[in-house]
């Protein structure tokens, strides 16, 4: 073990200095990776039994009050977006349609939250990288120029750091870019079960108007 982190010591420091901020892209990516991870994790629920409850309240009870307060009781952008819906409940459609879409605005920035940050990394780390390759290979040409074929050490050096910083780009980049792909794809999901929970919402007030019977209009701003 002591050798291993010798010799990553050692491939840190032949790295040349664009290992640091590749270093700080890696522990920046971790952060990140972690938060959006447990949010995310945090803000799942299970979005049918979430549905079929608050429609039970809706359509069976009727009471508009009930349904804010199973929304209460789950976590996430989709309670969090149905019930402010619920609570501009015998609005007109417009203005209920609107309160939505800026609530959908809304946890919809806080579930990207960060990803733009780690989208970047998976970007700018490989040209780091190609820098760094860059930079060393300037360095071989340069021992090159100087020492000619009789030192073959110090060319091999510089291309030793153009390497290393390539992989390094490459090492950092590669697990930013996948998890921010998955991040996406979870936060598409989301998107998906907004859109089904608004449509469910609207369709069960027209419902409740067609019936003639309104819901429990006094729950409103509760």
């Amino acid at each position: 073990m002591a050798n291993f982190g010798g010799t990553f010591v050692q491939i840190f420091k032949d790295g040349g200095f664009t290992m640091w901020p590749l270093l700080l892209f890696s522990i920046l990516s971790i952060v990140f990776i972690i938060e959006r991870w447990l949010a995310l994790r945090k803000a799942k629920i299970n979005v049918n039994e979430f549905l079929a409850k608050t429609r039970k309240e809706l359509i069976v009870n009727r009471s508009v009050k009930n349904a804010i307060k199973v929304c209460e009781t789950y976590r996430g952008p989709v309670a969090s977006i149905l019930k402010a819906g619920l609570l501009k409940y015998e609005q007109p459609r417009e203005d209920i349609e609107r309160t939505i879409e800026n609530a959908a605005l809304y946890e919809m920035g806080r579930l990207e939250r960060n990803l733009v940050y780690l989208a970047s990394i998976a970007n700018v780390a490989p040209l780091l990288g190609f820098f760094g390759t860059v930079v060393g290979m300037i360095k071989s040409f340069d021992a090159l120029a100087e020492a000619g074929l009789s030192d073959p050490g110090l060319v091999a050096s510089g291309i030793s750091e153009a390497l290393i910083t390539t992989a390094a780009g490459l090492f950092v980049a590669i697990p930013a870019q996948l998890s921010y792909n998955f991040f996406m794809s979870r936060i598409n999901t989301f998107v998906r079960d907004i859109e089904t929970s608004s449509n469910m919402l609207l369709e069960s007030f027209s419902e409740m108007k067609r019936s003639g019977i309104g819901g429990d209009a006094s729950s409103q701003g509760t």
